[in-house]
């Protein structure tokens, strides 16, 4: 069960290790692009190819999908990028339903893991498997893995580095299964937990009045997506701008905070006790672009600022 590319990678892994894949349940088709065009999940698309019995259900408790399901005969669901399960899905195979979930449990349950890792400064991450019960990410734990964050990681470098370690896990948890060799640990009730919490436009903004690491980190814990933004005001004019990629200069300044300036192609905004120099952007209605391109076509002013 999964939707995005990061489940597409555990679903080639159980393919390619000869495991009988009886059903695959993925989002139903949604608009998209200009055209409003009907397009298929990742996994569909992956799926698709590998002629595998596929499943859209809009209501997990219908009991349509329910009997379908049934029908399948699972002896174990796996969850990779899903949506919450109501009971009668996860209850329902012999070995149960597990999920992988990209941090290290109990830390960053919710939606964002990725992201939070990143913009908060964390120096490591993982992944988790672990047995799916009724509430959302907290079931007994049974295998995790921890990787690095290297200084220049964003959401996206790391995103692809747990899809490929967390396929492998997945496979070492289905073998433990199959063995009747997993042992599981019980996640704790009690203490100071960090979360994912969802991401929207206020969380998303970049407030320049931070301190210059924190700003660095919101940027690439945001990239490529949904990326941070902030307000730039510039003759007169205020628009709303996208930030994929920075980077930080560390140097004592008098200028106001969030003061643009450029020299030669380089696009820098003040910030406390540094700039933070804009290596790629997207103004409104354009593509996202490097600095050099961008001052091609487009002029800050001198009252140019960002807020």
């Amino acid at each position: 069960m999964g939707t995005p590319d990061f489940a597409v990678e555990t679903l080639k892994a159980i393919i390619e290790n000869n495991y009988n894949v009886v059903g695959v349940i993925t989002a139903p088709d949604k608009p998209a692009g200009r055209g409003r065009k009907l397009r298929a999940s990742a996994v569909k698309e992956y799926a698709l190819s590998q002629n595998l019995n596929i499943l859209q259900p809009t209501n997990l408790k219908d009991e349509d999908f329910i009997e379908e399901l049934k029908k399948l005969h699972p002896n174990l669901n796996i969850v990779v990028a899903f949506r919450m399960l109501p009971k009668v899905v996860w209850n329902m195979p012999e070995y149960g339903t597990f999920n992988l979930h990209a941090s290290l449990l109990p830390d960053y349950r919710g939606a964002a893991p990725i992201n939070w890792a990143v913009i908060n400064g964390e120096r490591k991450t993982g992944i988790t498997t672990f047995f799916i019960d009724e509430k959302i990410d907290t079931g007994h734990i049974i295998l995790q893995k921890e990787i690095e964050i290297q200084d220049d990681d964003t959401a996206g470098v790391l995103h692809d580095k747990l899809m490929a370690k967390g396929a492998l896990l997945v496979i070492d948890t289905i073998k433990e299964i199959a063995n009747g060799t997993v042992t599981t640990k019980e996640q704790p009730k009690e203490g100071e937990l960090k979360t994912a919490y969802k991401l929207h436009r206020d969380n998303t903004k970049i407030n320049w009045h931070d301190d210059i690491q924190s700003i660095y980190n919101l940027i690439r814990g945001l990239s490529p997506y949904p990326s941070a933004w902030c307000s730039l005001y510039n003759k007169g004019e205020e628009v709303s701008i996208k930030i994929y990629d920075a980077q930080t200069e560390n140097q004592e300044h008098s200028f106001d905070i969030g003061k643009v300036i450029v020299e030669d192609s380089v696009i820098k905004v003040a910030v406390n006790k540094g700039y933070i120099i804009l290596n790629k952007i997207q103004l409104p209605g354009k593509k996202a672009m490097e600095a050099k391109s961008l001052l091609n076509g487009y002029t800050f002013y001198k009252d140019a600022k960002m807020g």
